[in-house]
């Protein structure tokens, strides 16, 4: 048999093996007995060279969603199958693809290309859906069926702030469900906004307990991490001196990211490992939580100027339009206060070449379609955060 048939063939054997969401305990019952069988089936005993072939072809060709789902589907099969894709799979930084759940939460790629994403706005229900690969066309018309689904956020008007719950569930979007990643609140009168992550990005970082965080935590599936509030960056909006006609002053603080991230040869702290929850509150293999994570050191909380901080691109002047303009390079499509870009500020002294370089992007497309685009050292949740303060009112500033 030809390498391309037994691709072909392994292939279908996994669509038949129907790796489906939310099955209930009982199908997952006899689902574990077929599994059980699978695995002394020819597929989980294949030579380890001919698999890690195997493997590696289909990691290489299937590069794009939808087709990229087989190699999470590869993953599923069994323990020898998953420890050599999550070996294959290489984090975005250095990939610029996003295969697991765990890559939302890694630093984009590395370089000049940025991570293109579209967010859709409904405004009936106050929910925001993050889409990979939405294509321009399809975005006109607010359609998803060319984009990969990534998270969604739903907003709360609490009667001192506003809160963005944000999931990896498109339709169960709340505070307590399996696929909860974080939250961003607002202060009473939108212009300062903290981001949360459920989970620690460092050993030594502080859980903010709530009244949510207290009863969740009796409800707490696996005692290895910690589910609770876990500052992770913090936005703030100044008053706007070139008033409706410029984009909005912003400023982001990320306490996870050293400001020397940017430099040449600089890290940032990278979530590498999957913890496999109960999986009764689990809706798919593909969502599975990150475990607590080996990240680097980050600076205390008296050590905020080693942060990294992002500001606000300067805008230019337009004469034709009279009025101030972006260079999003084709990318947005509509004048709005919302559209901005975020560099990186420089800690001390000059502005080097990599304080030029846009970290994220954000601009309209049409009336509830805008662009994401982003890049190292922020991951796509970070960014969608990010994004997501920029719909809230700010009647101190403008």
């Amino acid at each position: 048999m030809s390498l391309k048939s037994l691709i072909q063939e392994m292939r279908g054997e996994l669509g038949r093996k129907g790796f489906g969401f939310g099955r209930s305990r009982s199908q997952r019952v006899v689902q574990d007995s077929c599994v059980d069988a699978f695995k002394q089936s020819c597929w989980a005993t294949m030579p380890p060279e001919l698999l890690r072939d195997v493997l590696m072809r289909i990691e290489a060709s299937e590069d794009t969603w939808p087709s990229r789902k087989n190699v999470v589907a590869c993953a599923g099969v069994c323990r020898n199958w998953r420890d050599l894709v999550k070996e294959m799979v290489k984090v975005p930084q250095l990939s610029s693809k996003l295969t697991f759940p765990i890559s939302l939460k890694q630093p984009g790629p590395r370089g000049s290309s940025l991570v293109q994403c579209y967010i859709i706005r409904n405004r009936t229900n106050q929910t925001y859906h993050l889409y990979l690969g939405l294509n321009q066309a399809a975005s006109a018309s607010a359609s998803n069926d060319d984009g990969k689904f990534l998270l969604a956020a739903k907003r709360f008007r609490r009667p001192t702030c506003t809160d963005y719950i944000i999931s990896l569930n498109s339709v169960d979007v709340s505070r307590g469900s399996s696929s909860y990643l974080g939250k961003l609140r607002s202060n009473f009168l939108g212009t300062k906004f903290t981001v949360y992550d459920a989970q620690p990005t460092n050993p030594g970082a502080q859980l903010t307990r709530t009244r949510s965080t207290r009863l969740l935590s009796l409800k707490q599936v696996s005692p290895r991490v910690p589910s609770g509030n876990y500052p992770v960056s913090h936005i703030s909006y100044e008053l706007n001196v070139l008033g409706s006609r410029g984009p909005r002053r912003m400023q982001c603080v990320m306490d996870a990211i050293p400001a020397s991230a940017v430099e040449p040869g600089g890290t940032a702290p990278t979530q590498t490992e999957l913890v496999h929850s109960n999986l009764d509150m689990l809706p798919s293999f593909s969502f599975f939580r990150s475990k607590s994570v080996r990240s680097e050191s980050l600076p205390q909380p008296a050590q905020k100027e080693g942060l990294l901080v992002l500001k606000n691109k300067a805008p230019r002047w337009h004469e034709q339009l009279q009025c101030w303009c972006l260079n999003f390079n084709g990318r947005v499509t509509v004048a709005s206060v919302k559209n901005f870009q975020l560099v990186a500020a420089p800690e001390n002294g000059p502005a080097g070449p990599e304080h030029e370089n846009v970290i994220l992007q954000f601009g309209k497309v049409g009336k509830d379609v805008f662009t994401m685009d982003f890049q190292y050292p922020i991951s796509a949740f970070q960014a969608f955060t990010i994004c997501l303060s920029s719909f809230d009112t700010k009647i101190a500033c403008e």
